[in-house]
């Protein structure tokens, strides 16, 4: 990107209250049929609007067009049987009801396609769009088919591929996986991980990132980082690898979290995606506090490959908390580029 420290957000925003209810991860949809239908487009349009007039350089969706960042995407394959539940440990941090694998998965039609060219057509800006990683996908099932994560999770990076594809080919300029999973299960991500991503992004020219976090807000997530101690030392594990992989950018966590800032030393030459708005937290940033965290990295990554961004995805905050963190984001971000030329 020719603007430095290109401003963005990680993934999804709050839904307008007509659409689903407010302040409330994967909330059911108020509408249905052809109404729901247009509701989504409108969100998405109000969803591009609110970043554009933030100041944001990198556009994205929002994720408004769907109810989950993961089983959005597994409710459109074949081969996954949503009313063959099983209860499963997500993450090795809470338990959820989640549909089962049951034959082949395959991907008959695009899922995200036409949202993605309604998305073009609203800005001449770069726009991002996140999918799900192919490991955090199979942490979000039960499978009762394959028999072995490693094959699951490579049938579901080509399901993938094929998607990003057609996003790249719908004007797409930047895709995401989201990889939370990354953070968890290190020798999976090891063994075979880190491959099976690759796998996903293979043959892209637009630019790929892997998001890894540390989560929503929510209680589960937050009591699991109450027992990670004084330092969060898991990307130690992952970002070498990642270092080494056909993966553009990283992104990750930065702003109120424990992560030490030198682990971003060990990504030096990859693009990386830093978080300085923390998402558990109803507080506004100011501008100065985002400058002071993107100047806290500065010394482990080259500013012209670094994307200020937020840790995560915003759904569970208010509308207009999450558009204040946007702004502050933008504002922080102009006040070090001032500072850098």
């Amino acid at each position: 990107m020719s603007t430095l420290l290109p401003t963005t957000i990680v993934g999804s925003l709050p839904k307008p209250a007509w659409l689903s209810e407010p302040e409330k991860l994967w909330s059911p949809w108020r509408l249905d049929g052809a109404e729901l239908a247009e509701g989504k487009r409108d969100a998405l349009t109000l969803a591009a609007d609110v970043q554009r007039h933030a100041g944001l350089d990198i556009v994205s969706d929002g994720e408004q067009t769907r109810q989950h960042f993961v089983t959005t995407f597994i409710e459109h394959l074949t081969g996954v049987d949503f009313e063959n539940r099983e209860t499963v440990r997500i993450r090795d941090r809470y338990d959820a009801s989640v549909p089962t694998v049951i034959g082949p998965v395959r991907r008959e039609k695009s899922v995200f396609v036409e949202d993605a060219k309604a998305l073009r057509a609203q800005t001449d800006k770069p726009i991002k769009w996140a999918l799900p990683g192919p490991m955090t996908m199979i942490d979000t099932l039960a499978d009762k088919y394959y028999g072995s994560r490693e094959k699951l999770a490579w049938e579901f990076a080509t399901l993938l591929n094929q998607e990003a594809k057609e996003l790249e080919a719908a004007g797409v300029d930047i895709i995401q996986f989201d990889e939370p999973a990354f953070n968890v299960f290190f020798d999976d991500v090891r063994e075979w991980g880190v491959k099976t991503l690759e796998r996903a992004a293979e043959g892209l020219h637009a630019e790929t990132v892997v998001h890894i976090c540390y989560g929503y807000g929510i209680k589960a997530n937050t009591d699991w980082k109450a027992t990670l101690g004084s330092e969060w030392r898991q990307y130690e594990e992952s970002f070498p690898l990642l270092q080494k992989s056909t993966i553009d950018t990283v992104s990750l966590e930065a702003h109120h979290s424990h992560v030490p800032v030198e682990l971003i030393e060990l990504l030096r030459g990859k693009n990386v995606m830093v978080g300085a708005i923390d998402v558990a937290s109803n507080d506004i940033e100011t501008p100065e506090e985002v400058a002071a965290t993107l100047r806290s990295v500065l010394p482990y990554v080259d500013a012209d490959k670094l994307f200020p961004s937020t840790n995560c995805g915003m759904a569970p905050l208010a509308r207009d908390i999450a558009r204040d963190k946007m702004i502050a984001l933008a504002a922080g971000a102009e006040i070090v580029r001032a500072e850098l030329s």
